[in-house]
């Protein structure tokens, strides 16, 4: 019963947040009431003695999975081809773009309730969602990185049209749930299909090759690899089964706050909102140069640049008349980049942070 009262109340405010463009309403919708019942202390799991309600580790791997599978089918043939021929200075602005955001990330490490490992995983620009479902994994603080990672890309959303109108597009997207990128042409047993084999097939590889966060980062590869060579035929992922994947994770996440755990988090939202700014204009006085030197256009160049935000961008560079492929394939690439960079990233600022607490 207390799980039925949270899906429906899930499915009500994600249904609200879709009508009003909220990025990843359903993710939104599960953290924030995960976050009312776990500082409500209701409702409790009755069969557990005094135990609040979690999601089990199973579904919590089966939705990182999903999302492995949605990101790794973004990698289409058209992208790959797209970025053939001006690969360069498209590859330099990924990687400056993962540069300023650790060093952002490294910064927000500064103040007293965060360390490295969380900041860097906050500040990560690109695949919120994704990094938000394996932070836990690789020593960073869930709950900080996905406050931060969606004020980010609400920043991102705000921030957008105004500059689209300067740059001379058109008036723009709202948030998005996905709209084309999540729709498929293959019909809907293939998408099941195909959602199944690469998640199946894809984490028990990661488990096999010991990769850390393989339940999310097996399918990415294995879903990019399919994608790429033209072998998923245009399958991807079923939009409800997309749907009830966002909907665990943002509940994973909310279900675990505590009121210290809250009260921590709002005290590093004023410097995470300045370092946000920071970082937006930083990639694109990086990002914009770069691919204006492969061609780009001004405005195709900040959106393949935003540090977030990507069915929006899309949409937006649709809306505008631009070159939808390159912002797609520079904002897929880079979504890739950062996931699969994500664990070495993590032990890394894990080392460190060992050094420093042993006086290293």
């Amino acid at each position: 019963m207390a799980w039925l009262v949270v899906a429906a109340a899930t499915a009500a405010l994600a249904a609200g947040g879709a009508l009003l463009g909220v990025p990843s309403a359903t993710l939104f919708a599960g953290l924030l009431v995960g976050l009312v019942v776990a500082l409500g202390g209701w409702p409790r799991a009755r069969w557990r003695r005094g135990a609040r309600l979690e999601v089990a580790a199973p579904a919590s791997r089966g939705a990182q999975a999903v999302l492995g599978v949605l990101s790794g089918a973004l990698l289409q043939p058209a992208a790959l081809a797209e970025l053939g021929a001006s690969w360069a200075p498209v590859l330099a602005a990924v990687l400056a773009t993962l540069l300023i955001s650790v060093l952002a990330g490294l910064l927000l490490a500064l103040h007293r309730d965060v360390d490295a490992a969380t900041g860097s995983f906050a500040m990560v620009a690109g695949g919120a969602s994704g990094l938000t479902a394996i932070a836990g994994e690789l020593g960073a603080d869930q709950r900080v990185v996905a406050v931060v990672q969606y004020l980010r890309v609400l920043a991102v959303l705000l921030v957008m049209p105004v500059v689209a109108l300067l740059l001379g597009g058109g008036p723009g997207a709202g948030g998005g749930s996905g709209g084309g990128l999540t729709a498929s042409a293959a019909p809907l047993w293939a998408d099941a299909l195909f959602t199944v084999v690469v998640a199946v097939a894809g984490t028990w590889l990661a488990r096999r090759a010991r990769v850390p966060a393989g339940a999310l980062l097996g399918p990415v590869v294995l879903a990019a690899a399919a994608s790429a060579t033209g072998l998923a035929q245009g399958a991807g992922v079923p939009g409800p089964v997309l749907q009830v994947a966002f909907a665990l994770i943002g509940l994973q996440v909310g279900l675990s706050f505590t009121p210290a755990a809250l009260r921590a988090v709002a005290r590093v939202l004023p410097a995470a909102l300045a370092l946000t700014a920071g970082v937006i204009g930083a990639t694109a006085a990086v990002g914009v140069p770069l691919l204006r030197r492969a061609g780009a256009s001004a405005l195709d160049a900040y959106l393949a640049t935003t540090p977030g935000g990507l069915y929006a961008v899309v949409a937006t560079s649709a809306d505008s008349g631009g070159d939808t492929t390159l912002v797609l394939a520079v904002q897929v690439l880079r979504l890739l980049v950062m996931l699969l960079l994500a664990p070495l990233v993590g032990a890394a600022l894990g080392r460190s942070g060992r050094r420093r607490a042993d006086g290293g």
